[in-house]
């Protein structure tokens, strides 16, 4: 099938997961007690962006969504480091002159230490402190990004830091989740308001504005009506609530979505392809899941998509099959607009460290060599040809 024309074909990463030393950072400060293998100095993207970017050139991607460390430019609260946001105009300028289409996340996880000291997403004051970054860096920027994403997935945020506590700062209180969802749904309008109004002051053409949602197949595999109404209510929580009340508050001019697995209630009985995390591969979720959301009439962008495997050839055999579900969701109607792979190089993932290898481009983590992986040959066919 072939893809709309200007469809958006690339690749995604993150600033903590790959730049390193980012000590500012609340991460830092809790991997430093509580990760046995802590994030260091990542994959050096922070000296190596240009090689990184090359190497998405030459695989022919059109777009890479990267995002910007807000405890690097603001390490100090009300004090902002202006060479730090030169070093993000150095790697917005990189990727236009390789004509990557930037697509800049403001909040990837994680938070500058004195934000967090203050009570981080609990604090009533967090959209104003979130919105004072927002303005300082959109102004900056909006010459060189259309393309913005306020938050990277806050439920997944709001989930491992607050309600299995597996993240920092390790709470576990749904009351509190709730608290620091309405806190981040404020930061979002605001941000959203601050973003439109910064282009009409400068005259620019309208930028794209929305959040990165992580999304999953809720699938009920037995008809006993307890599943049934489990997978259904995990389904609008996890998947439509908070989209839907963005959408209500017309603070959303793409839907941006991430997924990666299916939940199946109860676990099946058949053996099921996963990947080295563990996280069932099932492509027909992402097109059950597209086909819903066309219902809200927005543009619909693939923010993240991508396995963790030490197999390449799992990886190849999931971005193709992925891809064709995208395909048949577009046939059947559903407006997409972009398309991107998570990761263009290994990362470090968190609370799991550096095991899970998620990248096209394989990084040797003693030398910081990059390699590109047979799979990347495969996507970059795709992309180039602009179908499947």
């Amino acid at each position: 099938m072939q893809f709309p024309d200007n469809f958006l074909w690339g690749v995604a990463l993150s600033s903590y997961q790959t730049e390193g030393d980012n000590k500012n950072s609340d991460w830092w400060l809790w991997e430093e007690e509580n990760q046995k293998q802590p994030s260091g100095a990542a994959c050096r993207h922070y000296e190596l962006f240009e090689e990184d970017f090359s190497l998405a050139q030459s695989l022919g991607f059109s777009t890479l969504r990267l995002s910007f460390e807000w405890s690097r430019i603001e390490p100090e609260e009300g004090k902002f480091d202006f060479s730090e946001i030169k070093h993000y105009h150095n790697v917005i300028q990189a990727l236009r002159n390789r004509k990557l289409k930037p697509v800049v996340t403001l909040h990837h996880f994680t938070n500058p230490i004195w934000f967090s000291r203050r009570g981080g997403w609990l604090d009533k004051k967090a959209p104003f402190y979130f919105s004072r970054y927002v303005k300082i860096i959109v102004s900056e920027f909006a010459r060189d990004v259309h393309l913005w994403v306020t938050f990277n997935e806050p439920y997944v945020y709001l989930y491992n830091s607050y309600i299995s506590g597996v993240w920092p700062p390790q709470e576990k209180s749904l009351f509190l989740a709730k608290k620091i969802d309405n806190n981040i749904v404020r930061a979002h309008l605001s941000a959203y308001r601050i973003i439109k109004e910064i282009y009409r002051e400068k005259k620019l053409v309208g930028p794209q504005v929305s959040i990165a949602k992580n999304i999953r197949g809720f699938i009920a595999t037995d008809r006993n009506p307890y599943y049934r109404i489990k997978a259904k209510t995990k389904d609008y929580l996890f998947n439509f609530m908070l989209l839907e009340r963005l959408i209500r508050l017309k603070a959303l001019d793409f839907i941006g979505l991430n997924y990666y697995t299916c939940e199946f209630l109860p676990k099946p009985s058949l053996a099921l392809p996963k990947s080295s995390l563990g996280w069932f591969i099932y492509p027909k979720g992402l097109l059950d899941l597209l086909c819903r959301f066309s219902q809200y009439n927005l543009p619909i962008f693939i923010l993240e998509n991508g396995i963790a495997t030490n197999n390449d050839t799992q990886r190849e055999e999931f971005v193709v099959s992925h891809i064709e579900a995208v395909a048949q969701a577009i046939k059947a109607g559903t407006n997409i607009i972009g398309y991107l792979y998570w990761s263009l190089i290994d990362n470090f993932e968190w609370d799991k460290g550096f095991r899970p290898r998620f990248g096209l481009i394989e990084v040797d983590y003693k030398t910081y060599e990059r390699k590109i992986r047979p799979s990347a040959r495969t996507y970059s066919k795709i992309c180039q040809s602009n179908q499947i």
